[in-house]
């Protein structure tokens, strides 16, 4: 199916993250610019706050602040025209999860350790309508070693962090089925979709297989996924790189990749009355677009 993406705004460097607020603009993160930032909808922009390193999925909490994933710079940037990542840095010391308070631009680390071992390239986040949050660290390379990634669910007060899988390859997008019972993680390099059943709000039941969820879907040849938004009937609708898209799957494994004029395609994330509008982040060229979207996206758990 063909969509029309629309030009809302270029010259950001890296956007990633986008969240819809209630007054029509787009918070972004600018990865390579260490920043959050918001996008009219004339398509000016204005920084919000200089987070640093590598700000990554951005998600308003149930207090109305950003929360946002920070990679901890894992990784540097390639020389050229286009926003690329490049070589790793020679230390890497974790990254952290942020809180920003949108009318000041302050930010306040909430937590860069589990369990005492750092974490390792936060990527991704939802809330749940509990006010916790889950989210994902994607892992870490030095070129020859890879530090593995994982998932975890945590609270905004800072008491509590769980780290509920973990020795995964690349855990990149995250998301929450309609109901609340299932949480969506996109295996970013091995290209594959995962669905990890829940017992009750921040709990995961047992795995009952190494991977640790149920496999959705693997897509062929080389194509990454990375940020995830879910649409109102339950698909899962997953940025993919390389074949620059969104690819929005069915909860029995069948999908469907829409094309953006970028291979390195990001994010996605859903507004407007009727929550068709969806936004997307073409992040090499440094261009967010919007579209309407064929079905209706699913309103998360906080705006402000």
């Amino acid at each position: 199916m063909d969509i029309k993406p629309h030009l809302v705004t270029d010259g950001l460097q890296f956007p990633e993250g986008p969240v819809v607020m209630a007054d029509g603009s787009v918070i972004v993160v600018e990865m390579k610019r260490g920043t959050l930032t918001r996008v009219r909808p004339d398509g000016t922009h204005e920084i919000i706050a200089e987070l640093g390193q590598g700000p990554n999925g951005a998600a308003i909490g149930p207090d109305g602040a950003m929360y946002v994933c920070n990679n901890g710079a894992a990784w540097g940037w390639a020389e050229g025209d286009l926003h690329l990542p490049g070589a790793p840095p020679a230390q890497y010391h974790g990254g952290s999860i942020q809180r920003v308070d949108l009318k000041t631009g302050k930010f306040t680390t909430l937590y860069d350790s589990c369990d005492g071992k750092p974490l390792n390239s936060p990527n991704d986040l939802v809330f749940d309508r509990t006010g916790g949050f889950w989210f994902t660290c994607l892992g870490q390379s030095d070129g020859e070693v890879r530090r593995l990634g994982a998932v975890y669910y945590a609270r905004i007060d800072g008491s509590s962090i769980i780290r509920w899988r973990h020795e995964l390859f690349s855990p990149n997008g995250i998301g929450l089925s309609p109901d609340e019972s299932v949480v969506y993680m996109a295996d970013c390099m091995k290209g594959q979709l995962l669905a990890f059943d829940l017992a009750s709000p921040g709990v995961m039941k047992p795995a009952d297989n190494l991977s640790g969820g149920r496999v959705i879907a693997t897509l062929p040849g080389w194509q990454w996924l990375d940020s995830l938004a879910v649409e109102a009937d339950g698909r899962v609708c997953v940025a993919t790189i390389w074949n620059g898209g969104i690819t929005a799957f069915e909860p029995n494994g069948a999908y469907e990749h829409y094309a953006f004029p970028d291979a390195v395609t990001t994010n996605i994330c859903f507004g407007g009355t009727d929550m068709q509008d969806a936004w997307v982040t073409c992040s090499s060229t440094g261009r967010l677009y919007r579209v309407r979207w064929p079905r209706p996206g699913l309103k998360l758990a906080f705006n402000a």
